[in-house]
């Protein structure tokens, strides 16, 4: 079972203030990694503590950066940052993220640059600049966060579903330069799960229950859920998996 063990691991996780992001920081923590988180704002820093303190997971090895990956410019400077703060990066897991729900008729040309960048770019800016050091040491983990939008259009979602199906093939892509140097590049791809993000979802009854009468497990996924797949995929446990899209998606896509 040691394969399976991340004790010790120093791991990167952009987004980790959120639903999402917050659920694996304490599956990290609790697992007993280094972890350095990333938020825009210093106070969802002390919302995740207060979370982490609630649920008695430990907060001892936990650093803290601010970073906006709207900005294209911050994404290697807080490479830097971190790897500077941890000593080196073992794993970096890639879950930032936002939508902007609406019409593609509506969308401006602003709104569709700034979620490109944020969603898809900023994945492949916070990569690069990690990929280095794994490179040299022959070893690494890079997680990104895909979606149900990595396989379908969605509704009212162009720019996100444009995004997250370049997140897809970005991690292949980076899969095949970087597996014969020892870094697996490797997605997860979250069904659909109940966090601030979907809200505008589960939050309509007409869309909610499209969605119910699809999911074979009969329910939303929770942000708990992502745990074990991305501790998984970042353990030697996982060592031959490359370019995998993994789906924790609650049955949807078998329908």
């Amino acid at each position: 079972m040691s394969s399976f063990k991340i004790k010790g691991n120093r791991v990167v996780i952009t987004g980790g203030a959120g639903d999402i992001g917050s659920a694996l920081v304490k599956g990290f923590v609790d697992a007993g990694s280094e972890v350095l988180v990333s938020a825009r704002e210093a106070s969802q820093f002390e919302s995740l503590k207060e979370f982490l303190t609630a649920n008695n997971s430990p907060t001892t090895k936990l650093h803290y950066l601010l970073a906006d990956f709207a900005d294209p410019k911050q994404c290697g400077a807080f490479i830097e940052k971190a790897r500077t703060a941890l000593g080196g990066i073992d794993v970096l897991v890639i879950a930032h993220g936002g939508v902007k729900p609406g019409p593609a008729v509506d969308t401006s040309d602003e709104v569709w640059m700034e979620q490109i960048q944020i969603n898809l770019s900023s994945y492949f800016q916070l990569a690069k600049a990690a990929a280095g050091e794994m490179i040299e040491r022959g070893s690494g983990k890079i997680i990104t966060f895909a979606s149900m939008l990595t396989f379908q259009g969605g509704l009212n979602a162009s720019t996100y579903a444009a995004a997250k199906g370049g997140v897809g093939q970005m991690t292949k892509a980076l899969s095949n330069e970087w597996a014969k140097s020892g870094v697996n590049v490797n997605a997860i791809a979250p069904g659909y799960i109940k966090t601030k993000l979907n809200k505008h979802i589960w939050t309509d009854p007409i869309r909610n229950d499209q969605i119910l009468s699809r999911l074979t497990s009969g329910r939303w996924g929770v942000p708990e859920d992502m745990v074990g797949p991305t501790l998984f995929l970042a353990s030697e446990a996982s060592d031959y998996m490359h370019g995998v899209i993994l789906p924790v998606d609650g049955g949807w896509l078998s329908r």
